[in-house]
């Protein structure tokens, strides 16, 4: 979608942290040293308190608004959300958006070159999980003087973020928007998550995850588990709207295993693109740490009891044709916290998108949302 430069924050450039202090991850590992990359838009008060984090989900980064230089290919991933004017308004809050480790856009991950060897860490990268990252994200914090966040805000995988920090840092956090997520992931979704796993590690380009010193890259793996991945994040009703059964540059079929569909041609185009951008192993990570989240595990499986030490408040947000994370997955979470007695508003919203609906700009959806911003900015106010 091509924007004017004036509805958006305009030219960014992102800023790295580096941190030298070991940190200790929950599957054991440990990083001596790391960085992470991050954006931010609109200016801190002088407070500190109208601070707004950007959580990102499996494929996304720090880079969530505004434009890279002079490409204007390289618009935001959540342009439509934030800016100024828009729901996440920059004229009133100071937003922050941050690549989780693990990744491949500038944060220490995989394809970044490990400070021991002097190399990628390829397959030597330890796995980390959403707790891994709100851990790193509270040190970016304190990196940054916020104390205190208005608010942090994440679809899908970030709205898993968003649960960890309302019940790992319940001081720090004055609000919780969880849209499109879940509490956990179900056997179907771990299934979906195992397949494209599959597709990249048996792909003999993958070389055990050390690619790198092949010079390779698992191409075809990393397609099809993008393909696959996408078509999950689409309705059917969305993908029978933009493609039907329509031939592409044809009439009638030729009976050869060529792209004749529309559709396939469209998600081979999907995944091609996705390789160019994306690294195998980042997608590993990401996809493994999506079905470790479950905060219930270890207060067996009762969600309202992993969620009591919350005291945020909560504005969570579902699409009714998101089969991905279902609006009874957002039902889960809202039960939860009202049964711990807390302030909680819900939003279902009619979209036929699929679970990229938290993506787009939907009018209900920025309607609602900036109505709950609205009243975070209020509170930021009154309370500056």
């Amino acid at each position: 979608m091509k924007q004017n430069r004036s509805q958006t924050v305009g030219v960014i450039e992102p800023s790295v942290a580096k941190f030298d202090e070991p940190l200790s991850l929950e599957s054991g590992g440990m990083l001596d040293r790391y960085h992470l990359i991050y954006e931010t838009y609109g200016q801190l008060n002088q407070q500190a308190s109208n601070a707004v984090l950007i959580c990102h989900a499996l494929s996304s980064d720090h880079h969530a608004a505004g434009f890279h230089s002079s490409d204007e290919k390289s618009l935001g991933w959540w342009d439509v959300m934030i800016g100024p004017g828009k729901p996440i308004d920059t004229d009133r809050f100071y937003v922050v958006c941050c690549n989780n480790l693990g990744g491949c856009s500038g944060s220490s991950g995989p394809s970044s070159l490990n400070p021991a060897t002097n190399k990628p860490y390829g397959p030597d990268f330890p796995i980390v999980t959403v707790n891994d990252w709100v851990t790193a994200q509270a040190l970016l914090s304190d990196r940054l003087g916020i104390d205190t966040w208005a608010a942090v805000v994440g679809g899908s995988l970030g709205g898993m973020q968003v649960l960890e920090w309302s019940t790992r840092y319940p001081d720090r956090i004055k609000h919780a928007v969880v849209i499109a997520a879940a509490a956990r992931l179900s056997a179907q979704n771990i299934g979906f998550n195992d397949v494209a796993r599959q597709a990249i590690r048996t792909d003999p380009e993958f070389h055990k995850g050390d690619y790198y010193s092949h010079d390779t890259i698992p191409r075809r793996g990393l397609r099809v588990a993008r393909m696959m991945g996408h078509i999950t994040y689409l309705s059917e009703d969305a993908m029978a709207h933009k493609f039907g059964r329509n031939l592409r540059h044809k009439e009638t079929f030729d009976y050869e295993f060529d792209p004749e569909f529309e559709v396939e041609s469209y998600l081979r185009h999907q995944g091609d693109q996705f390789v160019n951008r994306f690294d195998a192993n980042t997608y590993l990570l990401m996809t493994k740490a999506l079905d470790y989240f479950d905060p219930a595990a270890k207060y067996d499986g009762n969600l309202a009891r992993a969620l009591a030490s919350a005291n945020a408040d909560f504005f969570v947000v579902s699409f009714t044709s998101d089969w991905r994370f279902t609006p009874e997955r957002s039902h889960e979470i809202v039960r939860a916290l009202q049964t711990n007695n807390l302030n909680v508003s819900y939003s279902e919203i009619e979209a036929h998108h699929g679970h990229d609906s938290f993506l787009l700009d939907i009018p209900e959806y920025m309607t609602v949302m900036r109505a709950y911003m609205n009243r975070v900015a209020a509170q930021v106010t009154t309370h500056a």
